[in-house]
């Protein structure tokens, strides 16, 4: 996991045929489960707020807690998995999510649901991590591609799929259930890998690096506070995002001061000598931005804005698992055949299309244009995710692959986190402006207001006249709030073929035999 001379090699240590297709198959379900609570809860958040009595600002904190606890959590999975073994770390990290997820179902108040989902993906941060890991030490590079595909269909179909199967459960259950369904499926997964995974000797004297966790919890943490409170105690007005601005950035600078003079530090500064793989972490950091905050704005704006219900706004998403799938097929079979730039580049030029599109759209859009622009969408990001994982571990050596996932991981939750927050954020502070515009001129001694028959239903003379005309421009604000939102999206996915352009092509795959398994 460090600069640190790595441990002697150990003789591999491999499963059988059998077990390894059951490892993975239990790798890849937690990896699901882990990626599909990023998403599940959004189209329950209406359902959350009125049950644990929370605002409008405050419920999406059940969503950027679980993600910025996974990110924090990630930075140390290279050090733990060294250290406690790679088997042990997933087997406990499985179960520890299955607790955390019923008690997340059974909360009763936000500060519950809030400490729960913090725990919940504290628990789940080495999942995704360990599987990508599990996946490049297991098969040889030509087989790679295909395996790649699978883990890259599960990684980003997760939270793709997320609001259409949290649309079914909240709508024929409850909104509990997106957290009770993870404990059938933690419990097989738990018994697959207690019985299929194994793993060679591990190098238990490696060195935790403490002050590098610290600073880049601390620098992590007081980012998400700020844009997570910020519009709602008046941001630098208050003393409370000052001070968090403050740790912040503080911590940051002592973090990048710490691994640039630090060997053996939490961040192997080996992996910023990889072009491929630091290119890779930012078009990571793209796409978890664009996958996770369309998913977290989609629900509500067909909700609140277009009139659809719960379900019917979980499957209008559902085309953007669809155009995934279909992409990952095909990049599945010409990976290795081709440029993985050119894969990249095309997806996000489709990508950029529908953001285009997405930002002028109104409230009144049509269902069929919804299920085009999201199967295209999900065709284009099916075509980005994939190859820039290929891409990233391509040239990266191999004892820096657990590392280099779990920071590839952690590029991907940051993007997430803060594409929900900035995009909340836009929401808010645009609605507000937009909002104070409209009714600058919305007084009582507006005759247009009280005259006629707009003055049943509009003056605001009277209480019911005022209620019905905020209602309006409550609305309005919104609209303009969230072609705001999507637009902003339109202008992060144009770096995605910036960013592709300035990584090299891979080396050619050469055949290698796979190691003979051995058993335990």
């Amino acid at each position: 996991m460090t600069d640190a001379p790595a441990p002697p090699a150990s003789p591999p240590v491999l499963e059988t045929p059998l077990q390894l297709r059951v490892a993975m198959f239990c790798m890849m379900l937690a990896t699901f489960m882990q990626a599909l609570d990023q998403t599940i809860a959004v189209v329950a958040l209406p359902h959350m707020q009125g049950s644990l009595q929370a605002g409008r600002d405050e419920i999406t904190w059940v969503l950027t807690s679980y993600i910025i606890a996974s990110a924090i959590m990630t930075t140390s999975v290279g050090w733990i998995s060294t250290r406690f073994g790679r088997k042990n770390l997933a087997t406990i990290s499985v179960i520890g999510f299955t607790v955390t997820s019923a008690l997340c179902g059974a909360a009763q108040s936000l500060h519950e649901m809030i400490l729960f989902r913090l725990l919940q993906g504290l628990c789940g941060a080495s999942l995704i991590p360990l599987s990508q890991a599990l996946v490049l030490d297991r098969y040889p590079l030509e087989k790679r591609g295909q395996v790649l595909s699978a883990w890259s269909a599960v990684v980003s179909l997760g939270p793709i799929l997320g609001p259409t199967l949290g649309a079914w459960l909240t709508e024929a259950y409850s909104w509990r259930w997106v957290f009770y369904i993870n404990v059938p499926i933690g419990v097989l997964t738990a018994v697959g890998l207690i019985l299929c995974l194994k793993e060679p000797p591990r190098f238990q004297n490696a060195r935790f690096d403490a002050f590098g966790f610290v600073t880049v919890s601390l620098a992590l943490g007081a980012l998400q506070l700020v844009l997570d409170r910020g519009t709602r105690l008046g941001w630098f007005d208050s003393s409370e995002i000052v001070l968090e601005a403050i740790i912040g950035g503080v911590a940051s600078y002592l973090f990048l001061v710490h691994i640039c003079t630090t060997r053996g530090g939490i961040f192997p500064t080996a992996l910023l000598r990889d072009r491929n793989y630091v290119f890779g972490v930012v078009l990571t950091f793209v796409v978890g931005a664009l996958i996770i905050s369309t998913a977290a704005l989609l629900p509500p704006y067909l909700q609140t804005l277009g009139g659809y219900s719960v379900l019917e706004a979980g499957l209008l998403l559902a085309p953007r698992g669809l155009g995934s799938l279909v992409a990952f097929q095909i990049v599945a079979r010409v990976v290795l055949r081709t440029d993985p730039r050119h894969l990249i580049i095309g997806g996000s030029i489709l990508t950029i299309v529908t953001m285009w599109q997405m930002a002028r759209w109104t409230p009144a859009v049509d269902a069929l244009t919804v299920g085009v622009t999201a199967t295209i969408q999900g065709f284009g990001i099916g075509f980005m995710f994939m190859p820039t994982n290929f891409l990233c571990f391509s040239t990266l050596k191999h004892e820096l692959r657990t590392d280099g996932a779990s920071w590839l991981t952690l590029g991907r939750s940051i993007g997430s986190a803060l594409g929900i927050s900035i995009t909340s954020t836009v929401i808010s502070i645009i609605s507000q402006e937009v909002h104070s515009e409209l009714t600058a001129s919305l007084t009582p001694f507006n005759r247009s207001l009280s005259v006629g028959a707009q003055g049943l239903f509009w003056n605001p003379a009277i209480p019911f006249g005022a209620q019905a005309l905020d209602d309006i421009v409550n609305w309005n604000a919104a609209v303009v709030g969230y072609s705001d939102a999507f637009l902003l999206m339109f202008f992060l996915s144009i770096t995605a073929p910036a960013v592709a352009i300035l990584m090299r092509k891979p080396p050619a795959a050469t055949p290698s035999a796979p190691s003979a398994p051995v058993v335990e």
